[in-house]
C-alpha cells in the first residue's frame, strides 16, 4: 500500500489541465474499514494536502458523528476522491473531477484494503461511476433510496456550503438518512 500511494501522491498523468498543478490527496490503508468516495479536492485541501480539511469536511464529520481524530485514522476511513487533484474553477464552484483518477487508481487501492465494509458515495460524479445504471435519475432519488444499496454502499449529497438549498428542500435527509448513517458508522467502527 504504501508504493502505490506513493505512486499516486507523485502521479501527473493530467497535470496540463491543472492549473494549481497536480497535488493528488489521497488517504488509505490495508486496514481501512470505511472508504469515502468524495469529487475532488477544493482550493483549501490543495494548499494543506490535508482531505476533507475545509467546510465540506466539517459537515461530513457531522453527518457521521465522528471526530476528526476517527476521521482521520486511516485504519478506520479511506478518504479517495474521484479526481485526486483540484481541477480548477469552474461557472457556478469547481470543475468536475478529472476523470483519468478512477479509472487509474481506485480498483488498485481497493484491492488492497480487504477490510472493508462500507463505500460512502459522496455526490454525483462518484455516485455515477460506482453505481452506474442502479442509481436513481437524480442525486436525490438515489439518497432517498440509500437502503437499496445497503450492505455496501451508502450515497450522500456532497456536504458543500452550496448545498443548502438542498438540504432545506429535502428534510428528510436529516430525520431518516443521517441517522442510519450514523449507526451504521458506528457499528463498524464498534466504538
Amino acid at each position: 500500500m504504501r508504493k502505490l500511494l506513493s505512486e499516486i501522491r507523485s502521479c501527473e498523468v493530467c497535470s496540463k489541465h491543472l492549473p494549481l498543478g497536480p497535488r493528488p490527496i489521497v488517504a488509505a490503508h490495508p486496514n481501512s474499514k470505511i472508504v469515502i468516495i468524495g469529487q475532488a479536492p477544493g482550493t483549501k485541501v490543495h494548499e494543506t494536502g490535508v482531505p476533507w480539511d475545509d467546510p465540506s469536511g466539517r459537515q461530513l464529520r457531522k453527518w457521521l458523528d465522528v471526530t476528526d481524530e476517527e476521521f482521520y485514522d486511516e485504519t478506520k476511513f479511506a478518504l479517495i476522491p474521484m479526481g485526486f487533484c483540484y481541477p480548477g474553477k469552474g461557472k457556478s464552484g469547481d470543475l468536475p473531477p478529472r476523470p483519468e483518477c478512477a479509472p487509474l487508481w481506485h480498483k488498485a487501492l481497493f484491492d488492497q484494503m480487504p477490510n472493508l465494509q462500507l463505500t460512502i458515495v459522496v455526490g454525483i460524479y462518484a455516485q455515477g461511476y460506482y453505481m452506474k445504471d442502479r442509481k436513481g435519475k437524480n442525486l436525490t432519488e438515489t439518497v432517498k433510496a440509500y437502503h437499496n444499496y445497503l450492505p455496501t454502499h451508502f450515497p450522500l449529497p456532497h456536504p458543500s456550503p452550496r448545498n443548502r438549498f438542498w438540504l432545506k428542500k429535502n428534510p428528510w435527509f436529516d430525520i431518516d438518512v443521517v441517522p442510519e448513517l450514523q449507526k451504521r458508522v458506528e457499528t463498524i467502527l464498534a466504538r
